[in-house]
């Protein structure tokens, strides 16, 4: 273990964050060798305890990781809430936010967003998920939804296309943009747009295909 290494594990660890500790050893662990490149043992000697210590919370490495997807998915929402804020000055305006605010959080967070969308834990749609894991996903999912209902909310009622699903699309396509232009980063050097403008630019077309955005291309949209 190198001398970074101990650095961390002296400023972080204190009697009582096991947890929290053994989580950001994982995520350090997760960005250097993948989901699936380490063992509970190697959590546990970056964290710098015993190799017995990591089970007193996970039962082994995919319970650490759904447990690394739980926390990540209560960020994302938490995150995407603040982004949203009620739609406020518009609710345009606060999609463009809500955009950015998912991107940012897979660039900040390459580790957790691996876990949470691209690894198969439990936690993202096992059949025994970890505990809060739904509720925190659902949480993230339901802020694109909101969203999505106000962007709506000025078309005819019998005009407004079912709102989950609204909402799924937005989740898909800014999945891929940050798949392809965040977590491989080679593929941005091939397009002359940033990921935010790639995503903008898709959702702004996908918007006035819902016939959502007024003739002034969306600008001031209440």
């Amino acid at each position: 273990m190198n001398d970074s290494s101990h650095r961390w594990q002296r400023r972080t660890y204190h009697h009582g964050n096991l947890k929290e500790v053994l989580l950001e050893a994982a995520r350090k662990l997760i960005e250097e060798h993948g989901a699936f490149g380490f063992s509970l043992t190697e959590a546990a000697r970056l964290a710098g305890v015993s190799p017995a210590a990591p089970y007193r919370h996970f039962r082994d490495r995919d319970a650490l990781l759904a447990e690394v997807a739980r926390s990540g998915f209560e960020r994302f929402a938490a995150r995407l809430d603040a982004a949203w804020n009620n739609g406020i000055p518009t609710p345009l305006s606060a999609f463009e936010n809500l955009g950015r605010a998912y991107l940012a959080f897979a660039r900040e967070d390459p580790a957790s967003y691996a876990v949470m969308f691209e690894t198969g834990v439990p936690a993202v749609g096992g059949e025994e998920p970890a505990p809060g894991s739904k509720p925190a996903a659902e949480k993230a999912f339901n802020v694109l939804e909101e969203a999505a209902a106000a962007l709506c909310r000025q078309l005819p009622a019998d005009k407004r296309p079912p709102m989950r699903l609204v909402a799924l699309h937005v989740w898909t396509m800014s999945h891929g943009v940050a798949s392809l232009f965040i977590q491989e980063g080679s593929a941005a050097r091939k397009v002359p747009l940033s990921p935010e403008e790639v995503l903008e630019s898709g959702l702004l077309i996908y918007l006035k295909g819902l016939g959502v955005l007024p003739d002034n291309g969306g600008k001031g949209t209440s």
